[in-house]
């Protein structure tokens, strides 16, 4: 398996466990705060890294371009929390539909940032995606949460194309674990001031969905290390076929025909049309 095709299989599996994370959250009804759950998870995050981080060597522990991961954990706790909001009154394949414009964000910021050359037909397929989620948004039925599910997509975006300006020494137990402690000055300040008692609940919920975006940000900082973003950022869009169907499975949202089109729209794009011609 090439690097590519192994960096898309990550970005697969980790859709999915992001894709959990929703429906965790989803259970959660607003019964929470968005700053109190973003403490939460990311306070989970560091402990649970904190073993693992601290089994390396010294040399490997060491925090190295810090002002890009401080600048990296804000953008955490900016779309953690848009996407509690945004999750909390959308469907789920409408609030992951606008998620997975992060594709279509990620090409330009590849390109003024990273200063890569995505192909043409990568430039093509995102366009498609991007004409998807405004069939799925449909712009005459706006809905005031779909401006947190956009913000979400922009820090994603941001997220994981900086990832490949991160020095390669640096470990990825040392990424996720700095990202997640250099979070918490900003969030407990914030979730102090909108604390509310909590149910065993809403704590399991929060904590499951921690867990699970956790693993999601290790498989992106793999996938994105080992190939240039816009090769493989479409790949992102494969969430969106899970959380459609866990939206059917548990919460009956069926999407309706406009809202099929669109998400085929974000999909099809995904689909290795290369090795099926050859085929």
């Amino acid at each position: 398996m090439s690097a590519q095709s192994f960096a898309i299989l990550l970005l697969i599996v980790g859709n999915l466990a992001a894709s959990l994370s929703d429906v965790a959250v989803k259970l959660l009804n607003g019964e929470v705060s968005s700053f109190q759950y973003v403490f939460i998870r990311q306070l989970l995050s560091t402990a649970v890294l904190l073993p693992f981080w601290f089994k390396q060597s010294k040399e490997k522990r060491a925090l190295v371009a810090r002002g890009l991961t401080i600048a990296r954990a804000q953008l955490v706790l900016i779309g953690s929390g848009c996407m509690l909001v945004a999750i909390t009154h959308l469907p789920l394949a409408t609030a992951n539909a606008v998620f997975y414009a992060a594709p279509l964000l990620m090409l330009p910021l590849s390109i003024l940032l990273l200063k890569e050359t995505p192909s043409l037909s990568k430039v093509f397929a995102s366009i498609i995606g991007f004409c998807g989620v405004l069939v799925v948004l449909r712009p005459s039925e706006f809905h005031w949460a779909a401006i947190f599910a956009l913000g979400t997509a922009s820090t994603i975006a941001l997220f994981n194309v900086t990832a490949r300006r991160l020095p390669a020494e640096q470990p990825i137990i040392s990424t996720l674990f700095w990202t997640s402690l250099l979070s918490l000055p900003v969030a407990s300040v914030l979730a102090l001031a909108t604390w509310q008692p909590l149910s065993s609940e809403a704590l399991i919920l929060i904590l499951g969905s921690a867990a699970l975006i956790l693993g999601y940000n290790g498989l992106a900082i793999a996938a994105y290390r080992r190939a240039p973003a816009g090769n493989i950022a479409v790949a992102e869009n494969s969430g969106l076929l899970f959380v459609t169907l866990f939206g059917v499975m548990w919460f009956s949202e069926v999407p309706d025909w406009l809202t099929g089109i669109g998400i085929v729209m974000i999909i099809v794009p995904l689909l290795p049309w290369r090795k099926l011609k050859r085929g």
